[in-house]
């Protein structure tokens, strides 16, 4: 299938974009066979059947790099209490935060989890989302954080989109224990049974003051060595602990938040090859002042992405465009970097080579928008241009 009179973002060049005017995308069963002019057609691609896209743009499917999006319950009522002036550290030190999140998702069956979950990836399908990560954390115990994975690995099966799963026992530590031995006794277990199930792409972390320090987030980090699976990490949003080179000495997929990081941290990054992943939902929603270092980022060429972080306490947001429009008007990045952190850096955020750019050889994930410019999908707010959204190849 051909995709003629296209306005395409490759994502692929260095040029503003990778932007191709009157371009031409062929399609062979899931993955995209050829992109270029329509002058440079190859001729075996010619008496393919044809899809006038009437001039709009084309852009790599949006990758949602960072999200906690199964989960029970919600948090209105720790909304109105920051409204008050209670802070989220406050909050959670009073049993509230993702402890409470906690309690209403190991109350939860599996059905009542992938039911309220289904309406939150739906909204974000109907942005021109085509891959989505999906975070356990909410169980801090063995049975509920494997549900949760079973749940995120559902998902893809009810709806086109493609699922990846990050383990995140080591969130917060529950009621009744101490860190170390929660990680010991119930995280790292749950890992090891996780992993057994096959529910597990890659492991995650929260490294701060309510949470772990990164000498016990090495621990985890080891596990996940030892088991051949890639890790991220919460680092750096509300202090300075240190997650973010703990993470770099690891070769994390990418580092987020990171609101607290520094010049140094930023290195760091750089040299491991990690991506940044930069959630301006959270630091929307907590009234942060703090703005991570983009310059520094920018300075080291590290690559940002931008995740929703779609979860009930702190950022209970199902809009990818609204978080590309958040990037660059909370934190200066530019409508090309948003669009870059919500499809190449992204894909890079998760381990995925296949995806993120229009070139031949990737999966043919795409966006359609009824826009003339790329810079739209960062400018207009509460608005949806998508005209239509391909996953691997099905119009």
């Amino acid at each position: 299938m051909l995709l003629t009179n296209a306005n395409i973002a490759t994502m692929d060049s260095a040029a503003p974009y990778g932007l191709l005017a009157d371009g031409i995308i062929a399609i062979d069963g899931r993955q995209i066979a050829w992109v270029g002019s329509a002058q440079d057609l190859p001729a075996q691609f010619c008496d393919a059947p044809r899809a006038d896209l009437g001039g709009r743009l084309v852009t790599p499917g949006l990758i949602d790099c960072h999200s906690h999006i199964v989960h029970g319950g919600n948090r209105a009522r720790e909304f109105e209490m920051r409204l008050q002036g209670a802070s989220y550290e406050a909050i959670a030190r009073a049993g509230g935060g993702i402890v409470s999140t906690v309690a209403a998702t190991r109350a939860s069956s599996e059905d009542a989890l992938l039911a309220s979950a289904l309406p939150r990836v739906d909204a974000l399908i109907a942005e021109g989302v085509t891959t989505l990560e999906v975070k356990s954390g909410y169980g801090l115990d063995q049975d509920t954080e494997l549900r949760m994975l079973r749940v995120a690995r559902e998902i893809a099966k009810l709806r086109p989109i493609s699922v990846r799963t990050s383990f995140l026992g080591a969130h917060a530590v529950p009621d009744g224990m101490n860190a170390d031995s929660y990680i010991n006794n119930v995280c790292l277990p749950a890992l090891e049974a996780a992993h057994g199930e096959g529910l597990v792409d890659a492991v995650d972390g929260f490294c701060e003051s309510i949470a772990f320090t990164p000498a016990q987030i090495r621990r985890v980090f080891g596990r996940a060595r030892a088991l051949g699976l890639p890790v991220k990490l919460h680092a750096e949003q509300l202090s300075h602990q240190g997650g973010t080179r703990l993470a770099a000495e690891f070769g994390a997929l990418s580092a987020d938040h990171l609101e607290y990081a520094d010049d140094a941290d930023a290195a760091a990054l750089a040299q491991a090859g990690s991506v940044a992943v930069i959630l301006p939902g959270a630091f929307y929603t907590l009234r942060e002042t703090r703005l991570p270092p983009i310059d520094a980022f920018r300075a080291h060429g590290v690559a940002m992405a931008l995740a929703t972080d779609c979860n009930p306490g702190s950022s209970p947001i199902t809009s990818a465009l609204l978080t590309m429009n958040m990037g660059a008007t909370l934190f200066r990045m530019t409508p090309e970097e948003c669009l870059a952190g919500l499809t190449r850096h992204a894909a890079r955020a998760l381990g995925l080579e296949d995806r993120g750019v229009i070139r031949a050889g990737q999966r043919a994930d795409l966006a359609v928008w009824d826009v003339e410019h790329p810079a739209e999908l960062s400018y207009r707010i509460g608005f949806n241009p998508l005209w239509k959204r391909i996953y691997e190849g099905a119009l």
